[in-house]
């Protein structure tokens, strides 16, 4: 027993040793090739990184980093619920677009007063995101099309019908050359506080809000047996369905649950922004999501980690333009940063395939100690 237990401590802090390595390792090696790239173009690596971290340390970006991060984690935890089940939601874009869209409409439109009118604005982007999602869930289970096409083509679809609804004679209001929802009365505005001393602008109460999809996230999938039959699902079907779980009805519920996260994400712009929906409102979320969760390989807090890169890059990316270095940049550091996560994950694996298979090569070798034998 004792062996044993020597055995399984070893494996456990081997474990926490990979799940370290690969992200720095990562980290480092996007850090190299983003420095070969400023050196090819005739700037100084130590320069931007250092104006990076200097307007990331002011107090108006770290409100930007902050609210802008949970919109990205929100994206994040809708991706990651289908990643978790082997299942791709490419549409979490359309999904939160055409959500915000009408609940925006629904807002503008006053029903109800004050913090109900938040509600209910809340409440149709969750349901309008879960029925989009379901779609390619239903296609799924009962005529076997791959959610990967069919979220790609929701998505093309959610742009059409959110253009053809955003006109003046539908949802949308003139207002000189620009057009827009209604915008949501003010007593139904989502209430900020000022947490950053040193300036006015205020954080978004979705923040928390972000933070509390994160903890039911992690319970969800790691308490609760629905979670257990989702992770297993993922990890083998045929396992799945020999233990009794119905993978048609795990397929469709995870794909509304998260396109029910997925509407949320339009949610901290809407509510605590520009309270309308207009040919403005923030795009290409969805996609900045999968990235979010492939670095931080679905788990709660690698994705919130994420996030915060995120947001931190793309808030203070304009201070580069003071060196005369585009803001592309970013863009680039980006995406090293996901390959050189998804490279050193997938190498820290086969390393530990390895390991274990050479483990057990050397338990089957030694000699087997035979019970009951007299000494």
């Amino acid at each position: 027993m004792s062996a044993f237990m020597e055995r399984l401590t070893g494996r456990v802090k081997l474990d926490g040793v990979f799940a370290i390595v690969a992200p720095v390792l990562a980290v480092v090696f996007a850090g190299l090739v983003t420095s070969v790239v400023l050196l090819i173009a005739g700037n100084s690596p130590a320069d931007a990184f250092t104006t990076l971290l200097d307007q990331g340390s002011t107090p108006r970006i770290i409100v930007l980093i902050l609210n802008t991060s949970a919109a990205y984690y929100l994206s994040a935890v809708a991706v990651a619920i289908g990643f978790r089940m082997n299942l791709f939601n490419i549409g979490v874009d359309g999904q939160y677009r055409l959500a915000a869209l009408l609940a925006a409409a629904v807002g503008g439109a006053g029903l109800l007063p004050g913090v109900l009118n938040s509600l209910l604005v809340v409440l149709v982007a969750v349901l309008v995101g879960a029925l989009w999602a379901s779609i390619a869930g239903l296609l799924k289970v009962t005529r076997g099309v791959s959610e990967v096409i069919s979220t790609i083509m929701l998505n093309a679809i959610a742009t059409g019908l959110t253009g053809w609804l955003l006109t003046a004679d539908r949802l949308g209001v003139l207002s000189g050359n620009a057009i827009g929802t209604t915008p949501i009365p003010e007593d139904a505005h989502a209430p900020g506080w000022a947490l950053i001393p040193g300036t006015p602008m205020q954080v978004n109460s979705f923040l928390i809000v972000a933070i509390i999809v994160g903890v039911g996230y992690a319970v969800l999938l790691n308490r609760t047996r629905f979670g257990f039959n989702l992770r297993a699902t993922g990890r083998s079907e045929p396992a799945a369905v020999a233990s009794g779980v119905d993978v048609k009805r795990m397929v469709i519920s995870a794909m509304v649950i998260s396109g029910a996260v997925a509407g949320l994400v339009g949610m901290p712009e809407l509510l605590g922004g520009s309270f309308q929906y207009s040919l403005n409102f923030p795009a290409g979320l969805g996609f900045t999501g999968i990235a979010i969760a492939l670095l931080g390989r679905n788990n709660a807090v690698g994705m919130a980690v994420g996030a915060l890169l995120w947001a931190f890059l793309d808030s203070s990316s304009n201070a580069l333009q003071i060196l005369d270095i585009s803001k592309e940049l970013v863009d680039i550091m980006k995406g090293v940063i996901v390959l050189s996560v998804i490279i050193a994950y997938e190498l820290v694996h086969r390393y530990r395939t390895v390991a274990a298979q050479r483990r057990v090569s050397r338990e089957l070798a030694a000699p087997a100690e035979v019970e009951g034998a007299a000494v």
